[in-house]
C-alpha cells in the first residue's frame, strides 16, 4: 500500500450531495471495514436510500468543522 498518496479533498455538497461510506472513510483515513464500523456507531453521518447507505457530504463537512455558515436560502 502506497502511504504517500494524499486523501482526496471533500467534494462540494452542491456538486456531489452524497458519497459512499468507503469514500467518506478514505477521506478520514479509514479502511473500508473501519468506515462501516464508524457508520454503524453513528460516528459518520449516514442516510439510507433504498438498500444503499450513503454519507451526506454537507453533514460530513460540518462534522469536520469545514462549513460553519448556513447555505440554505
Amino acid at each position: 500500500m502506497d502511504t504517500t498518496t494524499a486523501a482526496p479533498a471533500l467534494p462540494d455538497p452542491q456538486v456531489r450531495p452524497t458519497m459512499t461510506v468507503p469514500e467518506a472513510g478514505r477521506l478520514l483515513g479509514l479502511e473500508r471495514a473501519a468506515s462501516y464500523n464508524a457508520a454503524r456507531r453513528k460516528e459518520i453521518p449516514t442516510i439510507t436510500v433504498g438498500r444503499r447507505l450513503l454519507v451526506p457530504t454537507a453533514k460530513l463537512r460540518a462534522l469536520l468543522g469545514l462549513d460553519t455558515t448556513d447555505t440554505a436560502a
